[in-house]
């Protein structure tokens, strides 16, 4: 099976590390309630408009701030882009048809959870979610293509 979209299975070890530890890293940020923030740099701002609406906005300024959930955010992304398109030892129609399935499923089941949040919760709180909506897909993705592959091993055993 020709997949030219497909990564090198060596990257995956990197995608682990990568999500992983960005999960953990983030998990530190939420439960300290946004208040752990090593990592201070200045960065290039597009748009900025300061904490809700109370100053000027403005445009492509260089701002100090704390990095560390942005590393944390990019780490996920990026790790969990590798886990999830990276060839497996063996890529053969079996597994792009799990890749396959996965991925609809994962995109299904992620907007149902969407759309029970945008009934049900409110306020502050349905910000959180759309944050945590942003890494869900490739979460979901992952458990359930590394599940169905564990699932199909245990029946050729």
């Amino acid at each position: 099976m020709k997949t030219n979209y497909l990564l090198p299975n060596k990257l995956k070890p990197l995608g682990w590390i990568l999500f992983i530890g960005g999960i953990i890293s983030g998990l530190i940020i939420v439960f300290s309630n946004y208040e752990y923030e090593p990592l201070k740099a200045k960065v290039l701002s597009i748009f900025n408009e300061g904490f809700l609406g109370s100053s000027e906005m403005e445009y492509f300024k260089i701002i100090e701030t704390g990095i560390s959930g942005e590393l944390a955010s990019v780490a996920i992304i990026i790790g969990g882009l590798i886990i999830g398109f990276s060839k497996e030892k063996v890529e053969d129609e079996f597994i792009f048809k799990l890749r396959k399935d996965s991925l609809v499923w994962a995109i299904i089941f992620n907007y149902f959870i969407l759309l029970l949040a945008i009934v049900f919760i409110y306020d502050l709180t349905f910000f959180h979610v759309l944050v945590y909506n942003m890494f869900t897909p490739l979460l979901f993705f992952i458990i359930r293509f590394n599940f169905l592959k564990l699932k199909s091993r245990s029946h050729e055993e």
